[in-house]
Order: C-alpha cells, then structure tokens, then sequence
C-alpha cells in the first residue's frame, strides 16, 4: 500500500455506543432494503462503495434505505426542498436522552409506549419519532409551524404500521410559542427534544453552506447547493439559534410541572453562555450539557428541570414503573 494512500474509518468511535450506525455501511445489505439505492452507489477515493453526498436524491435514497433497514420504516418520503436530515447524528440525540431518564431510574432506561416525548420541530422527515419508537417503544408529539411538514410527518406515520397510535402530529399554529398551544391542559411529557434553527436568515444559511461544501470539496463553491435540504423553520429563524433557544427556555417555565426533562440541541458554543444565563434566571432545578460528536461536527444538548429531587423520585415511580 502506498505511503500517501489513506485508510478509511471503518468504526464512527464517536457516536453514541448504542448507535445503529457506527460501522461503515454495509451497501449491499441496504439495497436489499432499498433498491434503488443502487443506482446512486459509487467507488469513492480508497475505491470503497460510497455515494455522493451533495447529490440531494441520493442522500434522500440513502436516508430511505438507512430507515427501512435499521427502524422498519415501509414509506418514508418528503416533500422536494425540505430538510433529510443524516440518521447517524439524530440517532445519537435520542440515545443520550435515554441515557438521561436512565439516570433518574436507577440506571435503567425507561421504555415503552408509556414515555413520552415532545418533538418541537419534527419537519416533515418526523426522523426523530422513528428513531426513538424503534429504539426504546416511546410515544411521541411532533410539533411543527409549517402545515406541509405536518401533513408529511402525518402521513409517513400514517403508512408506517409500527408508528400508528404512537405519533401524534400536532400544528403550531402560533409561531412564537413552543409549548403552549401543543400541549394540553395537564398533559405530561417525560422529555422534549429541539434541533432549533440555527441561523437567522436565508442570505446567513446558504453562506454557511457554501463554507461546508467549499471546505469538503476543498475549493471555493459558489453556488449553494442544500444537498440536505431545508427551509425556514427548519435551517433560519428571526434572531437565529440563540434567540430560538433563549425563547424556549423561558417558556419551558410555564410548564415547569408539564415534563421531566426539558432539552435543546445547541450548535453554537458561543450562545452557551447566554444559554446558562437564561437557565439561571428561569431558576431551574437542575441543567447539564452533553457533548456530541459527528465526524468533523461538534454540537452539544443542553438538558434542564424544574423539578426537585423528590418530586423526580415521584414522577418516575408513577410513570415509568
């Protein structure tokens, strides 16, 4: 073997342990679930079957197969333009809320239909529900500001035998709030999961993406080219990440007896201050961060309650035992 040949990275030693999708993947065990993955596969530079990220259809065909394998999912599709969001990174989320409630469980993660869990933003790829159902039997409230994401994830559950009665797609119909208006009177979730917005326009998103596919290519691309998709909502919002977040967390205080853990994903270190800042205020019981890692991308959740120790004790003799 050549000096200047590189080796690929067989084993994702970063993701989560319990991650489905920490071995290279295995193409020909992802046709079987997915034909048509086979017309995107290709040789990539150590002459390993690949495909090419920044073509949209394949990621979509990558993502479907990737579904159908690991989480049993029959149909799965979205409409053109919006987010297909990569599996391994969501997955990791999931895991590491599990591991979250198993530490208010005597170590044991809680599972079952009888944990649920708020999706705010669940986008028309309701990714999050899938994963979480599969993994641990959860039950899940996709909540999205945009009707066509909420018909998508609707249907996909709709199609799906093992999501039917599990996953509840509800439209927020007031763009400034997060909870209110999606949970109902003493409705009770055990955790609530974001991936908020993390710019804070159109002109800042395809600016972020030109650097990603400028720094992957590893020359100037001038062109943007949403290989992920996305839209508003899902990729910018008015005041970007920070004010998303600062705005959840505030009210999240409203409904301090409402869920057990409250979380958010936070993209940008710098907005972690103001993060803690605002939990401080909010006088939350309890905050923590946990990092994460996906390849060359570091995120990390920021997880909070209101609830005390005692009153912790009681909510998981109830609910989860």
């Amino acid at each position: 073997m050549s000096d200047n040949k590189k080796t690929p990275q067989t084993t994702k030693t970063t993701l989560h342990p319990r991650n489905k999708h920490r071995e290279s993947y295995d193409f020909k065990v992802l046709i079987e679930s997915c034909p048509a993955l086979s017309d995107y596969v290709v040789k990539n530079k150590y002459g390993n079957e690949s495909i090419d990220f920044f073509d949209a259809k394949a990621v979509k065909t990558l993502n479907t197969a990737l579904l159908a394998h690991f989480y049993k999912v029959k149909f799965w599709d979205i409409p053109q333009g919006y987010l297909c969001p990569p599996i391994p990174g969501r997955a990791d989320y999931i895991h590491y809320m599990a591991d979250v409630l198993a530490e208010s469980n005597e170590g044991k993660i809680p599972e079952g239909s009888k944990i649920k869990c708020m999706d705010i933003g669940v986008g028309a790829n309701c990714v999050y529900p899938i994963i979480g159902n599969q993994e641990y039997g959860w039950s899940f409230i996709g909540s999205d500001i945009d009707p066509v994401a909420i018909s998508s994830a609707t249907n996909i559950v709709k199609f799906n035998a093992t999501l039917r009665g599990k996953v509840e797609c509800r439209l927020q119909t007031k763009v400034s709030e997060t909870f209110f208006g999606i949970l109902q009177r003493d409705e009770r979730i055990d955790i609530s999961i974001c991936n908020p917005p993390f710019h804070a326009s159109m002109e800042e998103a395809q600016a972020g993406t030109l650097r990603k596919l400028s720094n992957l290519k590893k020359k100037k691309v001038v062109l943007p080219s949403l290989n992920f998709g996305g839209k508003e909502g899902e990729l910018w919002t008015e005041g970007g990440e920070k004010r998303f977040i600062l705005n959840m967390i505030r009210q999240s205080s409203k409904f301090s007896k409402s869920c057990f853990w409250f979380s958010t994903l936070v993209s940008k270190q710098t907005n972690l201050k103001a993060v803690y800042q605002a939990l401080d205020l909010r006088e939350v019981a309890e905050h923590k961060t946990i990092e994460m890692e996906q390849g060359n991308k570091t995120s990390r959740i920021v997880v909070w309650t209101f609830l005390t120790q005692e009153e912790r004790v009681a909510w998981a003799k109830e609910r989860w035992s």
